[in-house]
């Protein structure tokens, strides 16, 4: 396989590609991607809003994440404060900084690219934590993020039009890093 480099993207020019990634990692049809399209065009204007992808030596977008600091006025935000409310952690939805979106192509899971994407976009946040939204099912992405520090905020949390329930989770920064591995803690 080629060799991948993580670094900042500008997703907007490519935005039609990483949702082609994010089609394929998410079990997404057409219409939902025509829908996400609008959505990630307009959450990269939001104030501090950046990305990172995940490219192969030939150029090719594999994995990319983008985020941007938490506005309790964002529709992400209204829809799971109730749930944050009622395990008393709604707190986290101040000062901190959304992961919106992480996918890697399903040829390039499981080579450390999600936990590469995740602490490089972190890392440059100003907030002290990190927060986001996952499927409520014990998977990959889920023990990553727990590997990284991220715990569970709320359980069974529904937004309109997902079949399938969320948890919110969050995590101080900088994220934990693994053991031996030379990385910073």
């Amino acid at each position: 396989m080629d060799d991948v480099v993580v670094g900042p993207v500008n997703l907007a020019a490519r935005v039609d590609e990483a949702l082609a990634v994010q089609a394929l990692a998410f079990g997404l049809g057409e219409d939902e991607v025509a829908v996400r399209r609008h959505i990630v065009l307009r959450h990269l204007l939001n104030p501090g809003a950046h990305a990172l992808g995940a490219r192969t030596a030939s150029g090719r977008l594999v994995g990319f994440v983008y985020g941007m600091p938490n506005d309790r006025a964002h529709w992400w935000s209204t829809v799971v404060e109730p749930y944050l409310r009622g395990t008393g952690t709604q707190d986290w939805l101040d000062d901190s900084f959304v992961i919106t979106e992480l996918h890697v192509h399903p040829d390039y899971q499981g080579r450390g690219l999600g936990r590469e994407l995740i602490t490089g976009i972190t890392d440059g946040a100003e907030q002290p934590r990190s927060i986001l939204s996952a499927i409520d099912v014990e998977n990959p992405a889920r023990l990553l993020y727990r590997a990284l520090g991220y715990t569970d905020l709320a359980r069974r949390v529904h937004f309109p039009s997902a079949a399938k329930p969320y948890a919110v989770m969050g995590a101080p920064l900088p994220l934990l890093r693994r053991e031996g591995s030379g990385e910073r803690n």
